[in-house]
């Protein structure tokens, strides 16, 4: 007499018929990642971006037989940037054919809202390659210096943050911060000094301010694609020391910036260090993700530079400025 293999009754609902698949999958999820060592082989990369991009939690029932995704942050941080953005930087000096540009540099405008009328030179058929329209100059008329106040916006850009610097820690983004003296490295002057570098954040922030009743304060802008690329001396000062900091190009974009700490300290970087009129004073280029190239004009001149306001440009790529004054 032929029985019926149909569950019925309680095993219906006890969802037992749920179990055979997912042994199944355990063992063959064992067969190919060695599932008795901590770390499991298919904890990898490629597996995590499909997990993140498929819909519906195809990939979920692996983190049943124990598997683990990377997380988001660690994730983007193993994306090759530097080479990405070295390939882009390529792809920028490629000089494009007479009847292309104006299609191409029309669509970029487009893209990122450009003002073409406060360009120098508004033909697109100028611009031999996106490089060069990346880095365009601006008529003199359009951005007029501001002849009260002492210190005036170093560039185009959207502030990020602005305020004193406590403790010192600098505003990221709100409710992330990251340390100035990782930002900016050891104090110029005591960097070949026969002393132990400080650990106490506030004898850091103590060095930099030696005038009584001076407080230290920040300012981070952030330069859309569609912005001036080049950045200008924000007041009367004189740069004494300048550093150049090797490290990665992620993007800052304020969104990326709210899920990754220290963003700043890791990405390459330009510091210029010396003292204006109230004592120390710092301005900082920071590279990003497909703009990672951070050209300083005046690269090889002897120090203790003396610039007025919006005397050099001194910036082609990057993404944000950072300015610390007391």
């Amino acid at each position: 007499m032929c029985q019926s293999n149909t569950l019925q009754g309680p095993d219906l609902h006890s969802g037992k018929w749920l179990q055979f698949p997912q042994l199944a999958l355990r063992r063959r999820l064992g067969q190919l990642s060695c599932m008795s060592r901590p770390a499991l082989k298919l904890r990898s990369w490629p597996l995590t971006i499909l997990y993140y991009l498929l819909p519906f939690g195809a990939l979920k029932p692996l983190t049943r037989v124990g598997w683990r995704p990377m997380s988001r942050v660690s994730l983007y941080k193993s994306v090759p940037t530097r080479l990405l953005s070295r390939a882009w930087g390529r792809l920028n000096s490629v000089e494009l054919p007479t009847w292309l540009r104006k299609p191409v540099l029309s669509l970029y405008i487009w893209t990122f809202g450009v003002n073409m009328k406060e360009a120098a030179v508004e033909d697109l058929h100028h611009y031999r390659n996106l490089s060069e329209f990346f880095r365009r100059k601006l008529k003199p008329q359009a951005r007029p210096v501001c002849g009260i106040h002492s210190v005036i916006s170093p560039s185009d850009g959207k502030i990020l943050s602005f305020g004193q610097v406590k403790n010192c820690e600098v505003e990221q983004v709100k409710g992330i911060t990251y340390s100035l003296e990782s930002f900016l490295g050891p104090h110029a002057n005591n960097e070949n000094a026969d002393i132990k570098p400080v650990s106490c954040p506030e004898s850091f922030q103590k060095q930099l301010v030696t005038q009584e009743n001076n407080e230290l304060y920040h300012c981070v802008i952030y330069l859309a694609p569609g912005d001036y690329h080049c950045f200008h001396s924000p007041t009367d000062w004189t740069v004494s020391h300048r550093r150049h900091f090797p490290g990665s190009l992620m993007s800052v974009n304020p969104g990326v910036a709210r899920w990754i700490k220290e963003l700043f300290c890791h990405n390459e970087r330009v510091v210029l260090s010396g003292c204006w009129k109230h004592g120390f004073f710092s301005l900082t280029a920071v590279g990003a993700q497909n703009v990672g190239s951070i050209r300083i004009y005046f690269d090889g001149v002897s120090r203790n530079l003396c610039f007025k306001r919006k005397q050099w440009q001194s910036y082609e790529g990057g993404a944000t400025i950072m300015s610390v004054s007391k």
